[in-house]
């Protein structure tokens, strides 16, 4: 069985309300948020756009990917965008008839999505014509990822697949085993020097190789603990920080790792719990944990250079770093910037009335917000003056 987030994060709200009834525990509403007195970063838009419904209430890896010839995205209607990156205007729109769930991700004269029926779909980056699909064993849940020669495909089975990247024939799979009971969500292939690394729903990091399939190695990030099923689940769901420096990993189980690129072997251990991905920082390795508290972290060592707590219970996303700050998003879609030295929040623009889908993407000095309803909004930061 898999939680959706939203849905776990209901369950624990009705546990904290039993609790407060008992007189035992005050229920976590959101931290109302503070006024920033002369702000550092002020933004302004770019361009917006519709693109179809998003995600439409479902939970879904559906993602916002600029390049230089145009803006990819999709919704889970089964349609897939390629936009101008300069004003929003349509280049093409795909439509693939069928519910897409994950992706859009882009390899050479490719763009590749998953879908809710358990299939790859390949498109031409130019036009969006079809140029494959491979049936797979369960729905596809985070973004597929090409080297140019293989896909490398997760289901919610616990299967990870390497598929042609030219015809979509299957070259391998690996199969391993899924707990009774996780999040909705998968941890998103990250491809390194011929490695497929991969976040596990059993709590653990994998590294297997993109070519064959074979595993390199298999490290523990969190082991299950606790009386419930609830209490026991160790997803590592968030996307994995891969660098020369390590690979770091953060559980839903409470552990954050960071072991080494050719081994696995851990380097350091910090008790985090968090469902969403690490970034690298100055020398230092960021996450938002499932309480809202941002941490940053020395990458050699693990030690706590900093935290963050002014924005606690806001269900953020993964940290991402734009110049000379790091970002994060809300439940009620706002965008907070924050000082990399000391995680002072420094300024903040309300991106849509919604929630985003996934994390926001930086590329070319501007921010790429996708709402859970379909609108796509790029924001840039005001020169000083």
């Amino acid at each position: 069985m898999r939680l959706g987030k939203s849905y776990l994060g209901l369950l624990c709200a009705c546990a904290l309300v039993l609790a407060a009834c008992s007189g035992n525990k005050k229920v976590r509403e959101p931290a109302e948020l503070k006024a920033i007195e002369a702000p550092e970063v002020q933004t302004k838009r770019v361009w917006s756009r519709r693109v179809g419904v998003g995600a439409d209430d479902q939970y879904a890896d559906l993602r916002v990917v600029p390049a230089p010839d145009a803006v990819f995205t999709a919704d889970v209607k089964g349609r897939v965008y390629a936009l101008d990156p300069a004003d929003g205007k349509s280049i093409w729109t795909a439509k693939t008839e069928t519910r897409l769930i994950s992706g859009p991700s882009i390899s050479g004269a490719a763009v590749f999505v998953g879908t809710l029926d358990a299939e790859v779909l390949a498109l031409a980056r130019s036009d969006g014509a079809e140029l494959w699909r491979k049936q797979l064993s369960a729905e596809v849940l985070s973004a597929p990822v090409s080297d140019g020669n293989v896909v490398v495909a997760r289901t919610i089975d616990g299967r990870v697949y390497g598929l042609s990247a030219v015809s979509g024939e299957q070259l391998w799979v690996l199969d391993r085993s899924v707990p009774s009971l996780t999040l909705r969500g998968l941890s998103p292939p990250v491809l390194f020097a011929g490695a497929a690394m991969l976040g596990m729903d059993n709590g653990r990091v994998l590294a297997v190789r993109v070519e064959t399939g074979q595993p390199i190695w298999e490290q523990v990030v969190a082991v299950p603990t606790g009386r419930s099923e609830l209490e026991r689940i160790t997803d590592v769901d968030g996307e994995l920080l891969v660098s020369p420096e390590g690979v770091f990993a953060v559980s839903f189980g409470g552990e954050l790792v960071a072991v080494r690129t050719e081994n696995g072997e851990v380097q350091w251990r910090r008790s985090i719990k968090s469902y969403s991905g690490i970034t690298q920082a100055n020398g230092l390795a960021v996450v938002s944990d499932e309480a809202g508290v941002v941490w940053a972290l020395d990458a050699a060592t693990g030690a706590a250079a900093w935290k963050q707590e002014d924005l606690q219970y806001r269900q953020l996303s993964q940290p991402v770093l734009m110049g000379e700050h790091l970002v994060v998003a809300d439940l009620d879609g706002y965008l907070h910037w924050l000082s990399p030295r000391d995680g002072r929040i420094v300024g903040r623009a309300r991106l849509d009335n919604d929630r985003l889908v996934g994390t926001p993407v930086v590329y070319d000095g501007r921010l790429f917000g996708l709402s859970e309803d379909g609108k796509l909004r790029v924001l840039e930061i005001k020169p000083k003056v």
